[in-house]
């Protein structure tokens, strides 16, 4: 068993799993919710947004830009993709002080543990150099001055996307603002929470007419050297090229001494967890060659099944609720009236997140690596029961039919919202067949898109008037509960989503 296969077994819940973990939370070392360089003037970003010309359900579903696309890649565009992947919302102040931060993307235990840098040539109003996106403020600090994205270029093996893009956003998790929660887990959640952001991301980018793809194939260390990581706690995850201005390419990067810049502490002290640091090394690149081999490895789409029982009915006239309005309003969801919501809805639900996700790990966007399968507890047009969603031809296979809400709230840990929702979806990989392909990067691959497609979900059950939340599971509970269709694969992702509940006084 590989180093990466290891890890997602002895990270697994279950019944006895969590009857024998004694972790209690220490709230005096909580950490920081974000990365803040004291030393650093900030560059403040405009808050001038203007609006999106898509609609929410509009935006989730497209895999490429709507046009026309953008020409130039200005500080407003920039301003507009950072708040609504992964900037603050909203705040709230509890008695004693404490705020709490809202941020347009759902993250596991409210976190934030995932950081957003920039790298990018010389923009109309911003210089070229490497930049960190700082939340708190609404700012960009400058890491280095100069133009490193021959640095990237290098690093993706010459990826056609990172070569053309004026700039490129780099999401980084730092573990223990995760794993102070969660321990060794929080590895799975460095894919879902920038999953989620991501997600934001690539809706924003295609409303705005900005071309945004998802690069995974890079050398681990030339891209953490860049950013001046401390790679004991804090690592890359994910590349995203920004635009297309083949009239701004870009030519040697200059020299990247080390950066020893100051951070404010996270915490007084911090645990460490060694199976997060040797999953990410198992799964890492060491050079442009193994980049290039990763990438000619992308899973192709999959030939449709046998016709399913139930064809998807999207809405004929879905909400044209504004994105911007959607993502400012996106929450989790605290409880679930037990009330039906519309197979059209579940429809467009479905159909907006499942039309691709641009990515180097995937041939094309109509590929996948994420298999849905749905406990519909009451959803007014389809049978109550468990499904398996046959994305090729947009139709649910009827796997049993039944109430099923008591499994359901078990399979979340034994938890009421999944029991009370009017539906749940689960995305499940096959990691046998993904890491046979891709290596055991391919689990980054794997966690990663089922995250974007979990985030689409949220966005879509938001833009419909339902709401929605992330939770997480029991893992061969749930690989059981819906085999032998699933038998094989292991769980991802799942999102709960229904008629919201209205707090009562």
């Amino acid at each position: 068993m590989t180093t990466i296969r290891q890890y997602h077994e002895r990270t697994k819940h279950s019944v006895a799993s969590l009857r024998a973990n004694q972790h209690v939370l220490e709230w005096d070392i909580q950490p920081l919710p974000f990365k803040i360089y004291p030393d650093l003037e900030p560059i403040p970003l405009p808050r001038d947004f203007g609006g999106v010309p898509l609609s929410a359900l509009q935006a989730i579903a497209a895999s490429v830009p709507h046009e026309p696309r953008r020409p130039v890649l200005e500080m407003r565009a920039l301003a507009r993709l950072l708040h609504f992947s992964a900037g603050i919302t909203r705040t709230k102040t509890y008695p004693g002080g404490q705020t709490m931060y809202f941020r347009a993307a759902a993250c596991t235990g409210a976190l934030y543990h995932i950081d957003l840098y920039l790298v990018c040539g010389t923009l109309p109003d911003l210089a070229a150099g490497v930049y960190h996106f700082g939340p708190h403020d609404f700012a960009l600090r400058r890491l280095r001055a100069g133009d490193y994205r021959g640095t990237l270029i290098d690093a993706t093996a010459a990826e056609p996307a990172v070569a053309a893009a004026p700039a490129t956003l780099v999401c980084t998790s730092t573990f223990w603002r995760n794993a102070w929660k969660y321990q060794a887990r929080a590895y799975r959640h460095c894919f879902w929470d920038s999953g989620t952001i991501l997600a934001n991301l690539l809706a924003v980018a295609a409303a705005d007419g900005v071309p945004a793809r998802i690069v995974l194939g890079f050398v681990d260390g030339a891209v953490n050297a860049l950013l001046g990581l401390d790679t004991e706690r804090e690592v890359a995850l994910a590349l995203v090229p920004l635009g297309e201005q083949a009239s701004q390419a870009a030519g040697t990067p200059p020299p990247a001494p080390p950066l020893t810049l100051a951070t404010v502490p996270l915490s007084s002290r911090e645990v460490d967890y060694p199976l997060i640091r040797a999953a990410h090394a198992a799964s890492s690149l060491a050079r442009p060659a193994d980049v290039r081999a990763w990438r000619d490895a992308a899973i192709a789409p999959r030939a449709p099944a046998a016709p399913a029982a139930v064809g998807l009915q999207p809405l004929s006239d879905p909400p044209g609720r504004a994105l911007d309005d959607v993502i400012l309003h996106r929450g989790s969801s605290r409880r679930f009236a037990r009330r039906p919501i519309s197979f059209g809805q579940l429809s467009t639900a479905l159909h907006a997140a499942s039309q691709g996700v641009p990515a180097d790990f995937l041939s094309q966007p109509s590929a996948s690596l994420a298999d849905c399968y749905l406990i519909a507890n009451a959803v007014d047009g389809l049978a109550a029961g468990t499904y398996a969603f046959d994305r090729e031809r947009g139709a649910l296979e009827l796997l049993k039919a039944g109430d099923f809400r008591r499994a359901a709230g078990f399979l979340d840990l034994g938890q009421a919202l999944a029991a009370d929702a009017a539906v749940n979806f689960y995305l499940l990989s096959d990691l046998d067949r993904v890491c046979a392909r891709l290596g055991d990067r391919g689990y980054r691959a794997a966690q990663l898109e089922s995250a974007i497609v979990g985030g689409k979900l949220y966005l879509a059950a938001y833009a419909l008037g339902l709401g929605a939340t992330g939770l997480t599971f029991f893992d061969d509970d749930v690989t059981e509960f819906f085999s032998p269709h699933a038998a094989g694969k292991g769980v991802m992702f799942l999102v709960a989503a229904g008629v919201p509940a209205r707090r009562t006084a």
